[in-house]
């Protein structure tokens, strides 16, 4: 019987042991879906205290349900480990680990490679790897593919299969999450990509699309976060415009709205934030150097994004000016460090450049996030308000909102402050509106 026929048949069989590193927002709730299908599933991750909290049955991630975990659990389907030996018990393993950006923005793969180099070492004939992660095109087959062939001695597409199946991972969605969601799958040779889509076709609902190599699979993740970025880059460079016409671009979005095709809503905003959408065009202009192309219309619109902060601080600036009060020694309460609403991940938040940007004026900054008590940034750590009270609130100067939590009373926010700088159109339902200016 070859590899291909043993690994559908055991796929079948629920007889696969499936294998998650990095247990973060894609990993855990990734290995918890596994574990769910009838699959016995090991994660693995640097952390001692996250392996420990899985072990135990606690989650600490906001799209897996606190239940589900603790039974999958108790019950022998998902356990975790800090020991990558044990890769050599599982038959399948998806890597799920961050890929960051390093001080030059360029691409990080550095857990990548590490993690790569650790499965080699303990990959056993006849198994299956798949990286999860974010990257540019050519990672799978430039940089995992010698590395599992010269760490383990085994050869792909005989001795084990390789490919790429990109996470869409949306925190805070209720409509779609990874159970759901649909799959993209790009096998290094056409066993492979048959082979890992069949398993991803028993563990989740959504649809799963078999790409012709994990180049495509990667270039698509791009591709769907570049999209993002340039279109919340055209949205946020109209908002400028807009306010220097003094035209209102939420008004003008929900108007474009009511046309039924040919157009999709993005929205301004302070920054963006995230892993995938800041981070993903970087990759992109990268590796398209290594082709002597420069990505002209995607960089105009990183650059478009990465002013936002600073653009926040320089209105909030005029704000202040019209009550003779300069940013110098300015009480500023920011309302959310999110990177979006209602989670409380703040991975990229542009709410944290804008803090960075106001201290660089000398302001004073007090913050309150519903879902956030402490950040840490470049080693130093904030901690925000317990309560938003009324007294809080008209203390300060100014207030911005920088993520538009619906746990928040814009009513009261409203009735106290002396000033809103509303970046979000989150006071969009409050009624008097003298005291609230919109990005």
């Amino acid at each position: 019987m070859s590899i291909k026929e043993l690994l559908l048949n055991k796929i079948a069989g629920k007889e696969i042991i499936v294998g998650v590193v990095g247990l973060g927002y894609v990993g855990l709730p990734l290995a918890v879906e596994k574990a769910k299908a009838g699959y016995k599933t090991i994660g693995f991750d640097i952390q001692p205290q996250k392996v420990d909290m899985v072990n135990q049955g606690i989650n600490y991630i906001g799209d897996v349900v606190d239940a589900e975990l603790s039974e999958l659990v108790a019950g022998g389907m998902l356990s975790a480990t800090i020991d990558f030996s044990f890769i050599k018990d599982v038959d399948f393993v998806a890597i799920a680990v961050p890929t960051p950006l390093d001080q030059y923005q360029q691409p990080d793969i550095s857990y990548v490679r590490s993690s790569t180099m650790e499965i080699a070492r303990y990959i056993k004939r006849g198994s299956i790897v798949v990286l999860e992660s974010t990257t540019y095109p050519g990672t799978t087959e430039e940089l995992l593919l010698p590395l599992l062939e010269e760490g383990s001695g085994l050869k792909c597409g005989e001795d084990f299969y390789l490919g790429f199946s990109p996470e869409r991972v949306d925190p805070g969605n209720r409509i779609y999450q990874t159970k759901n969601t649909p799959k993209v799958v790009g096998g290094a040779g056409r066993d492979a990509t048959e082979v890992i889509a069949a398993l991803y076709r028993n563990v989740l609902e959504g649809e799963v699309f078999e790409a012709s190599s994990p180049r495509v699979a990667e270039m698509e993740k791009i591709l769907e976060n570049t999209y993002r970025n340039v279109n919340i880059g055209l949205i946020n460079e109209l908002a400028i415009l807009c306010h220097k016409m003094d035209i209102n671009i939420w008004e003008v979005i929900e108007a474009a709205k009511t046309k039924p095709f040919g157009f999709t809503p993005f929205y301004p905003g302070p920054g963006l934030g995230g892993h995938c959408i800041p981070l993903d065009p970087y990759y992109l202009s990268w590796k398209a150097r290594e082709y002597g192309f420069h990505t002209s219309m995607i960089e105009a619109s990183m650059m478009i994004n990465d002013k936002m902060p600073e653009y926040t601080v320089e209105r909030a600036g005029k704000i202040l000016n019209r009550f003779k009060k300069a940013l110098n020694g300015a009480q500023i309460l920011i309302l959310g460090v999110a990177y979006k609403q209602d989670i409380d991940d703040y991975r990229e938040s542009p709410a944290i450049r804008v803090i960075e940007e106001f201290h660089k004026t000398g302001a004073e900054i007090e913050f309150y996030d519903p879902y956030i008590k402490e950040f840490k940034d470049k080693g130093k750590t904030m901690t925000g308000l317990t309560e938003l009270t009324a007294e809080k609130i008209h203390s300060a100067d100014l207030v911005v909102i920088t993520t538009a939590h619906t746990k928040v009373d814009y009513d009261l926010v409203q009735q106290n402050a002396k000033a809103v700088f509303d970046t979000k159109n989150a006071m969009k339902n409050v009624k008097n509106r003298e005291n609230v200016e919109l990005l």
